[in-house]
């Protein structure tokens, strides 16, 4: 085993696959879908159900390449020592610290939108509350066992999974009903200037924004330096949520915009909200809003144990500061936790000083931190398939067919969302973000102790192996 994985041992392996892939779950079904589909919709008309669906396929992609990695290297920094090990230092450096910082800032979002959320009940007290709040909760959660973490997140997301699924049954019954008032059918999926108003262009830029909706598949990488059986457990968690997101997500937007007129979906509450609001049966919109809320509240959950995760694997490769690698007795990273919570912080200021537009700007920060991170992912499969096919076949635990050809489509894809962000109302500031943190990068690894060059599985090779 090489050193950059000896270095990042120390975690308790407790997480069964079901736990695996409901954290996963957790940290994906969030404010993605259930607030940021406004965004999506607004965009590319009832056609963002085919923007949902080529999102869907680039996170396929993805949970192939990373299957191959975690499951020939469980640990908790996941790619970001995969991409240390197979492209070079630098490489690794960046993916973790663009992570980490994406997280807090997505962690931040979360957070924001719990308190969007919460004004459905009390408009009156101030949202910044609710944030600190909520924030003291889920940094003692996640001091907690990792096992009750996962079952907690576990039990989270399944409320998220079974609430959706009764929102598409109430949906379906309103579209169709046979009785009583007519029926909405599938009118509104072609009103208002057809299925898709704004033609490839909008279907593309919805993909843009839908493609949020799937940040999390990744989760499961990092899961593994804490799986049982990472071998076993690894496929199946990512099978399990791949099929669980791909299927919520397609139906769940499709009848979103086949019961309401996708011209009156925004983001100045839930759409599903909305939705149950205009039913008219009782207390329905109230308890989507709770849903939503829990729906939240997992994500942010899901995003601290990612960001106290990704903070102990840099500290862990020497990039910072040794201490915040060190772990409780109960096998937590509770340091790299506490620091990482700065951004609960971050979030209780945004939301104060900026209320109309908090929501917006960690949305799109937080983006180009996760497609970078994404398309660094593909780079460094490709590189790791490389590497062992001069080994031979049998080295790798599990070998997807074609998975070579597609990380080259998934690396394709996120350049073209990245390159095209620009157009994406409201997501300029993903684009001017980029080119300020890659040079903020370079010099933080400039200044960085780092650690020296791993050798590489099966050669006696240091650094970069093109």
């Amino acid at each position: 085993m090489a050193s950059a994985i000896r270095r990042e041992q120390g975690l308790a392996r407790t997480l069964t696959a079901g736990q695996q892939a409901m954290v996963a779950i957790g940290g994906a079904i969030g404010t993605g879908l259930f607030l940021g589909s406004g965004l999506s919709v607004g965009v590319a008309g009832p056609a963002v159900v085919v923007s949902y669906l080529i999102a869907a396929g680039i996170a396929s992609l993805l949970a192939v390449a990373l299957t191959e990695m975690a499951v020939a290297h469980p640990t908790a920094g996941s790619f970001g020592v995969y991409a240390g090990m197979y492209v070079s230092p630098f490489a690794g450096y960046a993916v973790r610290i663009s992570y980490w910082l994406m997280q807090v800032i997505a962690t931040g979002g979360h957070l924001v939108a719990v308190s969007i959320y919460m004004q459905f009940w009390f408009p009156g007290v101030p949202a910044a509350l609710w944030i600190l709040a909520f924030s003291i909760a889920l940094v003692y959660l996640n001091t907690r066992p990792v096992s009750l973490f996962g079952s907690f997140e576990y039990w989270l997301s399944l409320v998220k999974v079974v609430a959706i699924a009764f929102f598409v049954v109430l949906g379906l019954a309103l579209m169709l009903r046979p009785q009583g008032d007519p029926a909405i059918g599938f009118h509104n999926l072609r009103a208002h200037d057809g299925f898709a108003p704004f033609g490839g262009t909008g279907i593309w830029l919805g993909a843009c924004l839908a493609i949020y909706s799937f940040i999390g598949v990744e989760i499961v990488g990092i899961t593994s330096g804490e799986a049982v059986d990472p071998e076993r457990t690894i496929p199946r968690a990512m099978r399990r949520m791949i099929l669980i997101l791909c299927l919520v997500y397609l139906v769940a937007v499709t009848v979103l915009v086949g019961i309401v007129p996708w011209t009156l979906i925004g983001i100045s509450e839930s759409p599903f909200v909305m939705v149950l609001r205009r039913t008219g049966i009782p207390a329905a919109a109230s308890v989507m809003n709770a849903v939503v809320l829990v729906a939240a509240l997992s994500s942010a959950n899901a995003c601290l144990y990612l960001i106290a995760r990704a903070l102990f694997s840099l500290a862990r490769a020497g990039f910072v500061p040794a201490v915040l690698g060190a772990t409780s007795a109960q096998a937590i990273p509770v340091n790299a936790l506490l620091v990482s919570s700065a951004g609960l912080a971050g979030a209780v200021l945004v939301r104060a000083f900026w209320p109309d537009t908090a929501y917006m700007w960690f949305f799109a920060v937080s983006l180009f931190g996760a497609l970078f991170v994404w398309l660094m992912i593909f780079v460094t499969h490709l590189a790791f398939r490389r590497h062992h096919a001069r080994q031979g076949p049998a080295v790798l635990p599990v070998r997807r067919p074609f998975s070579r050809l597609a990380s080259l489509a998934g690396a394709c894809g996120v350049a073209a969302i990245l390159a095209t962000a620009w157009w994406v109302p409201g997501m300029r500031f993903t684009v001017l973000a980029g080119p300020p943190w890659l040079l903020a990068l370079a010099v933080g690894y400039w200044y960085s102790p780092g650690s020296a060059p791993p050798v590489l599985p099966g050669s006696s090779q240091q650094g970069v192996e093109a």
